[in-house]
């Protein structure tokens, strides 16, 4: 049985079982079924949400020996999209990701573990802004299915929170009133799916 690679994100979901599979097999990323999100709190008094828009990765998957699946992904920096093209040009630069200095985002697993039918914790190395730093991931496997040109895809969803200023990015205002413009905690979610290797996707669905 061949090692495991289980996403996220990416991220990232857990299991119903997926008919059929009784070993890992591995997924590459299908961006135009998945999200990659996130929000932060701005003014303390509601969220701002993001999303990136160019990721890839692939993934090793066993419903069946979920503890043997691995994943690993990429995002690119400067496809943040916050639908603010002012913001985003400032989350690009120096004050958050120095994008030019940091290209990328990625993601590597570690290690995975079954915390009950469909759900796991998926723990592996998240680098971002030149940093890099544990990160867990609560993953449900949404399901498996064939689409109608024979490919098997598997679905994901997953959250974790994180702290940017773990990562370096520690820009921030002072508000008059008290407190500040940006929180510190950012929610990440994923909605991940999956097509098998196996051969070349025959058509995107």
């Amino acid at each position: 049985m061949r090692k495991g690679h289980v996403l996220g994100i990416a991220s990232l979901s857990a299991i119903t079982l997926f008919g059929g599979i009784a070993h890992a097999e591995r997924y590459t990323i299908d961006p135009s079924h998945s999200t990659v999100g996130f929000k932060i709190r701005h003014l303390a008094i509601s969220s701002v949400p993001g999303h990136f828009g160019d990721f890839s990765g692939a993934l090793q998957f066993d419903p069946q020996a979920v503890e043997k699946s691995t994943v690993e992904a990429t995002i690119v920096t400067k496809s943040i999209d916050t639908a603010n093209k002012k913001r985003d040009d400032h989350l690009r630069g120096a004050d958050f990701f120095d994008e030019p200095q940091n290209p990328t985002i990625t993601f590597k697993s570690t290690k995975v573990e079954p915390v009950s039918d469909g759900v796991f914790k998926a723990t592996g190395d998240l680098t971002m802004h030149g940093v890099t730093r544990p990160v867990t991931l609560d993953v449900e496997y949404t399901g498996g299915a064939t689409d109608p040109w024979g490919n098997k895809r598997v679905g994901f969803s997953a959250i974790t929170s994180l702290s940017r200023k773990d990562f370096g990015i520690t820009w921030n205002k002072a508000l008059d009133a008290g407190g500040f413009v940006l929180g510190d905690e950012v929610k990440v979610s994923l909605e991940i799916e999956g097509v098998q290797e196996s051969g070349e996707a025959k058509k995107a669905g």
